[in-house]
């Protein structure tokens, strides 16, 4: 019977819910329990699918096709286990079913209220799903005393009075400021975040403090008495130099024993760390660096590539060395005078990701140009990959060669896809239709040819599963005038109608792939397209 850690945030946002969270699920899954982490968050998109990457960060992806947020790429990374649409719920999906509900007369002509009828529908998604797991992490979105956070707080409340005693453990995450001018640090803000909490009935068993400097002694002891916690459930959690050292740093700190005690746990074995000091180790002793250049539109915020950054670190790590990340915002070579050899010369690796819209895309065009010019390894992710075949398509002739997202095209290289088949059979899409979930979301597969690039880099695997999300598919009517000019399709959907893969034999290493391999890389399984991707760039760096 699954043991529930439900995980709440205090004080200020962005102090590392979703970290903390993946860190603890890494650190009970070393002592051999079998783990689970769920995000609930309040806002009422019924995904983050439609949001702004400068709003919001990536979306992350899931095999079954969710659009989830993207903590729970952390969870996938430090864990290992694959995430599910069950796994990230918000508001709007909650109202969007009470509604659903509402409108075919489940509710039997009741009120539909807050209480119970939301609150039943958080905890019904929160008691989903349990399989045989051991322990199952439920992170609430936002900060404490948000307004919309009400109905999560109220049904975790409402969850640790139903279910059995010693079933459900609170740990609250919050804020201890340095003050600079006093030389203090100040618990204060900790003790109301504490209070606010309390008023709304759910006592924290665990806080976890961030702060800047460690937490003496004295101050601990302040904050467990104000807090009504034991002062050993007072962790301390001080920036880390890197989210790959958090899980040892907590595990320092006695977070994972302070857990399990609060389930009464006391026996529990000891965690086997050895594959995260053997990350950090790779991590913190590189014996060489590259420059990877990623030409992409949302430069401005990291964010918005994030899974993608970690990627490149993970095939840095498969190489121990250090990865050295310059975003390039494509639109600085779409100026009257594009100098791209000045700044793409010095990188040993480019890197086109996936995007929507066609601002920048012209940038990435001669960003891929270059990099099959000058014989510089290539990765192009998505979009990225549809803009490689464009290039090569105007490079053999077809100079209107286009995709159809950017408008009419009398070469449409790239179109949208109106069918395809899922698991679930033909899915079809609509013109003027619903933008969020339609696309080609989760995993598919994928049948490499022989003798190929990317075959070898695979292990010779003749079949493989990668995620997707997109809209927009390479034209396979263009594949002999592609071919033509080198772009070879070395990846095809299994009935052998989309282009999922294409690379070119004679270049060093230019591989393009509609998938986005990024999405299922750890760091203590690198994924072997980014594994691949940096012992290029590293034999480059060699010979520059």
């Amino acid at each position: 019977m699954a043991r529930y850690i439900f995980i709440t945030g205090g004080v200020v946002s962005s102090l590392g819910k979703g970290l903390m969270a993946a860190s603890l699920g890494a650190l009970l899954q070393a002592r051999g329990y079998k783990v689970r982490i769920r995000k609930f968050d309040p806002y009422l998109n019924v995904d983050p699918g439609t949001m702004s990457p400068y709003q919001h960060g990536e979306v992350y992806v899931t095999d079954d096709g969710a659009e989830t947020d993207l903590d729970l790429g952390h969870y996938e990374r430090f864990t290992g286990v694959s995430a599910k649409q069950a796994d990230n719920v918000t508001s709007g999906r909650v109202y969007q079913d009470i509604i659903a509900k509402e409108r075919r007369g489940d509710y039997l002509g009741a009120t539909v209220q807050v209480v119970p009828h939301v609150t039943d529908e958080i905890k019904n998604f929160a008691l989903a799903d349990q399989d045989d797991h051991d322990f199952i992490l439920c992170e609430i979105g936002g900060t404490v005393g948000d307004i919309e956070s009400l109905p999560f707080m109220e049904a975790i409340r409402q969850l640790r009075n139903e279910l059995e005693p010693g079933r459900t453990l609170s740990v609250h995450v919050t804020l201890v400021p340095f003050i600079a001018a006093a030389g203090e640090l100040k618990t204060k803000p900790t003790q109301h975040s504490v209070r606010e909490l309390a008023s709304l009935g759910i006592k924290p068993d665990v806080l976890l403090c961030r702060c800047e400097h460690p937490l003496p002694d004295g101050e601990r002891a302040k904050i467990a008495q104000f807090c009504n916690v034991r002062t050993e459930a007072v962790i301390p959690a001080l920036d880390a130099p890197s989210i790959y050292s958090v899980p040892l740093q907590y595990h320092e700190e006695g977070l994972d024993s302070e857990v399990l005690r609060g389930f009464g746990i006391t026996d529990a074995p000891e965690p086997d760390m050895a594959r995260w000091r053997d990350v950090t180790d790779r991590y913190f002793n590189p014996e060489g660096e590259v420059t990877i250049g990623v030409v992409g539109k949302y430069v401005g915020l990291q964010d918005a590539y994030k899974s993608l950054n970690e990627a490149l670190v993970h095939g840095g790590l498969a190489n121990r060395v250090k990865v050295n990340i310059q975003w390039i915002d494509a639109e600085i070579f779409e100026q009257d005078t594009p100098d791209v050899t000045a700044q793409l010369e010095p990188m040993h690796g480019i890197l086109v990701p996936g995007g929507f819209g066609e601002r920048g895309s012209e940038g990435k065009i001669a960003s891929v140009r270059f990099a099959r010019e000058h014989n510089v390894p290539f990765f192009g992710i998505c979009l990225g990959m549809q803009l490689a075949c464009i290039e090569s398509a105007r490079t053999a002739g077809h100079e209107d060669a286009s995709s159809t997202e950017f408008g009419e095209t009398n070469e449409p290289v790239v179109g949208i896809i109106e069918e395809w088949m899922s698991e679930e059979g033909l899915e079809k899409r609509e013109a003027g239709g619903d933008l969020g979930g339609t696309m080609r979301l989760g995993a598919y597969d994928a049948v490499l040819a022989g003798n190929s690039h990317v075959s070898r880099i695979y292990s010779g695997a003749e079949e493989i599963s990668e995620r997707h999300r997109h809209r927009y598919e390479v034209n396979a009517a263009y594949r002999s005038a592609l071919e033509q000019d080198g772009l070879i399709f070395s990846g095809m959907s299994p009935d052998g109608l989309l282009p999922e893969i294409v690379e070119r034999p004679d270049h060093p290493w230019f591989v393009g792939v509609q998938f986005h391999p990024e999405l299922k890389s750890k760091p203590f399984a690198p994924h072997p397209l980014f594994a691949g991707f940096v012992a290029a760039a590293l034999r480059q760096s060699r010979l520059v």
